[in-house]
């Protein structure tokens, strides 16, 4: 999943602002690289524990932004569209313009009227753990049992199960020691019987155990590609796709076999 921000405060300077033709450019790199879906995102989701200051944007204005760059991704790429939002009003335009999925960093729970959407439009959805706080009693199967939750919570409102893929939220709630143990113990949450995503890609656990600044990230990045394959992950959402296509391509043929077609 290679990731096109349309915001001009991205984390990981990678913004493109409004600017649609920088976005489809970029897009037709990622398809052309080998990526599988592109993931569009209008608002900075920065947890404001790692980044303060960090503000949401107005829903119009994240529509504004996402909509008009779906719209022209999805009627030019041959690879599907993600949108991510954890709101229903900019996922609805968002579908409307063409997206085939909803990327929700606060896994249907951020917006009351986003289960409802996912059911009724019967999309692919990535519910991610997160939380406002850093507290754990035990990490892995305290995140473990939240994902749960929000999976039968999902399918009680009408969601299909097999729309449904989880992400452990990297990043979200977590501090970087928790970040590194919820990638060594990955294979853990091969229990909730779900296509797992993890999107380690240029974060601030990198920089930390690196003492790299964002753009410098990519091998640190490549490492943890690699070794969220090797614990059983389904998707890697990534900033640098031409890199990291080569990393999991290698990653999945030792971890599920390959042959030469």
């Amino acid at each position: 999943m290679g990731v096109i921000n349309v915001t001009r405060d991205s984390f990981s300077g990678d913004g493109v602002g409004g600017d649609s033709n920088l976005a489809l450019d970029r897009a037709l790199q990622f398809q052309d690289w080998g990526a599988d879906i592109v993931d569009v995102g209008g608002m900075s989701t920065r947890p404001p524990s790692v980044y303060p200051g960090v503000e949401p944007v107005s829903v119009m204005d994240e529509i504004s932004r996402v909509v008009p760059v779906v719209e022209v991704l999805a009627s030019t790429l041959t690879i599907p569209v993600s949108v991510d939002t954890y709101r229903a009003s900019v996922a609805r335009e968002a579908l409307g313009a063409g997206a085939a999925m909803v990327n929700d960093v606060w896994g249907l729970t951020g917006d009351p009227d986003m289960v409802g959407l996912v059911a009724d439009t019967q999309i692919p959805v990535i519910l991610m753990h997160n939380q406002r706080h850093t507290g754990y009693e035990d990490l892995v199967p305290e995140v473990i049992r939240a994902l749960h939750g929000m999976i039968d919570a999902a399918v009680e409102t009408g969601v299909a199960r097999e729309n449904i893929i989880v992400d452990p939220g990297m990043g979200f709630g977590k501090t970087a020691d928790h970040n590194l143990e919820i990638l060594r113990r990955l294979d853990e949450f091969s229990e909730l019987e779900r296509p797992i995503l993890v999107g380690m890609s240029r974060k601030s656990t990198i920089g930390l155990v690196l003492d790299l600044p964002v753009g410098e990230r990519v091998e640190g990045t490549s490492a943890t590609v690699a070794l969220s394959i090797a614990g059983g992950a389904d998707i890697v959402r990534v900033h640098d796709v031409k890199q990291m296509v080569r990393v999991a391509r290698m990653s999945d043929a030792i971890v599920r076999g390959w042959r030469d077609s």
